[in-house]
């Protein structure tokens, strides 16, 4: 089978300090480079901060004003790391303009759903064509922390020709156009919204449910199959590129430094290294071996880590970190996966025992 004439992903942009320059100074620019982002991102609370500082130390003088700006610099900082981790506006416009799957060929169904808190999400549900959409897998994707859907359909058409599966786009809350405000416990809560709206219709097979992540998409994922509510509702988990946690990440990006600040300093936490070990579903792991953004070991790590008793692992030498889906032998590498369950399953049917004994623990690699 060809692989399908599908268009480049759009890239999102990204920031890199050369590697050929003293370590001292590569810290300095990345530290200069976090002011200017909070800076970028805050600058009317810093100034608020400023004026009022200034006007107390004029009024009361000593530690005072000084204890006034430490609490409203710390507040600041701590509210500041949601803009340091979600992007929604990069690329330009994607709160205004999703592109709908129909441009790539794939009839789609527009549905907004409400989460947990009444948040209004925003979703694309793309079918099989009659009857086959009854009968086929369908995949819950789970985006990362910028852009929209859109910007992944070049990905989702392959999985929709390649795998024959239905997929249902979520965008989370304050991305594309759902409403709301991005948040670590907003993005389980929509995660699991996406999921009941699936078993509640009766036009799909609500026994072949995967949820699929990519980066942060991969943390929510982990964090849905972990909770034993809802793993019952889903067949298998795949995550692509996806960290052990938002701390171990800041540790790489920022510096090492870092890891002296207590857990509770980190608003946004996304621990799968811990939630990995409660999950008990079948598990993909797609590792792409050129990503520069979140180091392969993570996934290794994670895959080591997992409960499932039944979980692969599939390297890609040439896969970077939004475009591993792009190497040969990807969507094979997903066709695989669930012929292996659907063997098991059938075993599990005839002989009557139990997912919970010992399996398949496999490590495949590809180009």
């Amino acid at each position: 089978m060809k692989n399908p004439t599908i268009e480049r992903e759009e890239k999102i942009p990204e920031c890199k300090i050369p590697i050929n320059i003293p370590m001292p100074v590569k810290l300095s620019l990345k530290i200069l480079a976090l002011f200017l982002l909070l800076l970028q991102k805050s600058w009317m609370s810093l100034t608020v901060t400023a004026a009022i500082f200034t006007v107390i130390y004029i009024v009361t003088g000593g530690w005072i004003s000084f204890l006034f700006l430490f609490c409203c610099m710390s507040s600041i900082l701590y509210q500041a790391e949601d803009g340091l981790l979600y992007y929604p506006d990069v690329p330009k416009n994607s709160r205004v303009v999703v592109l709908e799957p129909t441009n790539l060929g794939m009839p789609n169904e527009t549905v907004y759903i409400r989460s947990a808190d009444g948040t209004l999400l925003h979703c694309f549900l793309i079918r099989q064509p009659e009857p086959i959409c009854n009968q086929a897998p369908t995949i819950l994707f789970l985006h990362g922390n910028a852009g929209n859907v859109g910007n992944r359909l070049p990905n989702v058409l392959g999985l929709y020709k390649w795998l024959g599966a239905n997929i249902l786009l979520l965008e989370y809350r304050g991305f594309g156009l759902s409403k709301g405000k991005p948040s670590e416990g907003g993005f389980y809560a929509d995660a699991r919204a996406a999921l009941n709206y699936l078993h509640s219709r009766n036009d799909i097979n609500s026994k072949e449910i995967i949820v699929f992540g990519r980066s942060l998409g991969g943390a929510v994922a982990i964090d849905v199959a972990a909770c034993p509510e809802y793993s019952s509702k889903i067949w298998a988990v795949v995550v692509e590129n996806t960290f052990t946690s938002v701390p171990d990440m800041a540790k790489i990006l920022i510096g090492s430094y870092i890891r002296f600040l207590p857990l509770w300093c980190h608003k946004n936490k996304f621990l799968s290294l811990d939630k990995v070990l409660r999950v008990t579903v079948p598990c993909l792991f797609l590792s792409g071996l050129s990503d520069d953004l979140v180091p392969p070991a993570m996934m290794d790590v994670l895959f080591n880590r997992c409960g499932s008793s039944t979980k692969q692992k599939c390297v890609f030498s040439n896969g970077t970190h939004n475009e591993t889906w792009r190497c040969q032998g990807y969507f094979h590498a997903w066709m695989g996966f669930f012929l292996e369950i659907r063997k098991k399953d059938a075993t599990l049917a005839d002989t009557n025992i139990t997912r919970s004994q010992p399996s398949m623990h496999l490590v495949i690699n590809s180009v």
